[in-house]
Formats: structure tokens, sequence, C-alpha cells
């Protein structure tokens, strides 16, 4: 399997070159286009247990689609649904916690978990739910905006917004607080609850927050009539 992105970072698109019997696994929607000599087979990847609970908890589609080279070599290209970036990353019997809408495909032996990150509070009205994707192969993580990595030294702290949050490596701890101290504090800073890492290992971030942006745009749309 080989992998290329372009049109990074705002329009950016995966194009994923399969040769004969080699296949990915993608979010329904993601695909723009194939070559014919790819098949694709949609299904409920870990049953129909697996896909609710990834369903209800992550966020993801009931379903995922499966593209495999059966008439030859050929290559399938996948986009997202927001304008941002896309990168690959190899995974080699690793784990990494991908915040639910940054998967955008991997390799079909990839193992996809969920796991709840932290609680919501009352006044920041989000939590932060967390796919735990883990094996060896190829992982295509998408974002809104450009995809920033950072690494982290052992001990080394760092603190994300959660709306800013694309992956991390399960070597890295990590804990759940609000941004700011007191319930004004809070409400007057404009933000919720952020993410505490402590390395050693790498996290990605995106340079945009889809919830920010709601924030501003839908004060703009026009009143409904009646």
């Amino acid at each position: 399997m080989q992998l290329e992105i372009l049109y990074r970072p705002s329009y950016s698109l995966a194009v994923v070159k399969l040769n004969p019997g080699e296949g990915i696994q993608a979010e329904p929607g993601a695909m723009v286009s194939m070559s014919p000599t790819i098949s694709l087979k949609t299904e409920m990847k870990g049953g129909f247990m697996g896909a609710l609970k990834r369903k209800v908890l992550g966020g993801e589609s009931f379903f995922v689609s499966n593209y495999v080279a059966e008439g030859g070599s050929g290559e399938v290209t996948l986009a997202p649904a927001v304008p941002g970036d896309v990168m690959g990353l190899v995974l080699n019997n690793e784990t990494y916690f991908v915040q639910s809408g940054s998967y955008l495909a991997g390799d079909t032996s990839l193992q996809i978990d969920t796991k709840f990150g932290g609680a919501k509070t009352f006044f920041a009205g989000e939590g932060l739910f967390l796919l735990k994707i883990s094996g060896s192969g190829m992982l295509i993580l998408t974002s809104y905006g450009a995809i920033m990595e950072k690494k982290l030294g052992p001990g080394e702290r760092y603190v994300v917004d959660t709306s800013h949050i694309v992956a991390f490596q399960s070597t890295v701890n990590y804990s759940i607080k609000k941004a700011a101290a007191g319930i004004m504090s809070t409400i007057t800073s404009g933000e919720g609850l952020v993410c505490e890492y402590e390395g050693p290992g790498t996290i990605f971030l995106q340079t945009r927050s889809t919830r920010a942006f709601l924030d501003w745009l839908i004060p703009l749309l026009p009143a409904k009539e009646g």
C-alpha cells in the first residue's frame, strides 16, 4: 500500500495505491474516486455490538467501507467532509487514541474500539470520546485546518483545547480539566475543557476548531421567519 497526499493543507486528498489483494477500510462517504479494479463492500466492523458502540460512543458511522484491489492493482482517493489536512501514520504494533471525527481510513487489520476520555461539564457542554486504534498498518487521519505534530519527552507536559485534538500515542498520559479556574473565568474566557498531556510520546493537533467556527457562524445566519 502506498499513500500520497495532495493539495495540503486546506483541501487535502488521500490517494491510496493498492496492490492486488490489498485492502483499506474507510468511513462511508469518504471515497472521491477509484479504479475499476477496486471492489467496494460495506460491513459492520466488529459485528453489530462493536459497530453500535462506535456509533453511540465514538460518533463514528455504523458501517465501514472496505476497498479491495481484486482485478489488479488500483487506487482509491479519499477526502474528509470538511476542509482540512490529511496525514498517514504507520503503526507498528502500537496504539493511538484518535478524536472522533479525525479517523478517515486505515488498514483492514487495525483494531478499532472506543474509549471515554473525560466527563462532561454543565457549562463547557463537551466531553472527549476517543477511538482506540491498535495494531500494525497504515492509519489515515484528518483534521479541520492543518495538522501540527508535537513530540513530548519523558515527563514533559503540554495543554491542548479538546476541540483541537487529533490523535496521540497511548504512551502519553492525559487528564481532562477546565481551561480556567472558576465558573465566571470559564464563561468569560470562552474556553471549556482542555487536555493536559505528559510524555513520552507524540500528539497531533489541528489548527482550527469546528466548534469555534460554528460559534462564529451561527449568529450570522438569518433568523427563521414566523
